[in-house]
C-alpha cells in the first residue's frame, strides 16, 4: 500500500493490537485469470517463536482453498476505525477534507490444515476469540456432527513474511491535533476509536 513515512508504524505491538482489535480480514489471492480473488473472514493471530501466524478457514466450495494450494503466497488486510476529517480543524481556509484510518497489510505464505485435530484446534482458537462459552457446547456436540462440520471447511495457517502498518492521523499537521482530537472524541464510534489511537501514539511520530 502507499505508505508515506509519517504514517509508517513500525512498532509490531501497534500492528498486533490493530489486528486483534479488528480481526475481520480480507484474504487476497490471484486467481487463474490473473485477477484478485478476495475472501472476507475472521482470523486468529498467533505469536510464535518463528513469527506471526494467522489462523482461519473457508467453506470447502470456496475456490480460495484451491487457489491457496496452487499459489500459497497471498495478501491479508485488516482495516481498523476510519473517519472523515473536516478542514474546519485548521485555522486557515486553504485546506481540503481528508480521511483518517488505521490498517495493516500482511504478506503471507499459506499452509493448508487437513487433519481433524488441527482443524479442531484452529476452530477453538476462533471460538476463544469471539465466544469462549461456546467451546463447551462445541465439545458436547456429537462427533458425527462436528466431523461433518469440519469436513465442510478448509483450514489454513497463514505465515506472515512481511507486514505494514499504516496509522494515518494527520501526524504531519501538528497544529491541528488538538482540534482533530476534540472533534473525534465527541463523534461517532469510529471517530472515538481514532481519538483513542491518537492518544495511543501520542502524536509524537511513529517508530
Amino acid at each position: 500500500m502507499y505508505l508515506p513515512p509519517q504514517f509508517d508504524a513500525r512498532d509490531p505491538a501497534l500492528a498486533i493490537a490493530l489486528v486483534r482489535e479488528n480481526p475481520f480480514a480480507s484474504l487476497i489471492s490471484v486467481d487463474d485469470d490473473g485477477l484478485p480473488f478476495v475472501t472476507h473472514l475472521p482470523l486468529h493471530l498467533e505469536e510464535r517463536p518463528a513469527g506471526l501466524v494467522l489462523l482461519g478457514h473457508c467453506a470447502r466450495p470456496n475456490p480460495h482453498a484451491k487457489i491457496l494450494a496452487a499459489r500459497p503466497r497471498a495478501l491479508v488486510t485488516f482495516l481498523g476505525p476510519h473517519a472523515y476529517q473536516s478542514p474546519r480543524i485548521y485555522s486557515d481556509l486553504q485546506r481540503v477534507p481528508s480521511w483518517n484510518y488505521v490498517a495493516v497489510h500482511c504478506t503471507v505464505e499459506a499452509r493448508l490444515v487437513d487433519e481433524t485435530a488441527g482443524k479442531d484446534a484452529l476452530l477453538k482458537h476462533l471460538i476463544g476469540d469471539h465466544e469462549p462459552a461456546y467451546a463447551d457446547q462445541w465439545r458436547e456436540l456429537p462427533e458425527s456432527y462436528t466431523h461433518k462440520m469440519m469436513t465442510g471447511i478448509v483450514a489454513f495457517e497463514l505465515h506472515v513474511t512481511q507486514w505494514q502498518c499504516k496509522i494515518k492521523l494527520n501526524q504531519h499537521r501538528p497544529e491541528s491535533h488538538q482540534a482533530l482530537h476534540a472533534a473525534y472524541r465527541a463523534g461517532n464510534e469510529d471517530q472515538r476509536a481514532l481519538a483513542g489511537w491518537m492518544e495511543r501514539i501520542d502524536m509524537k511520530g511513529l517508530k
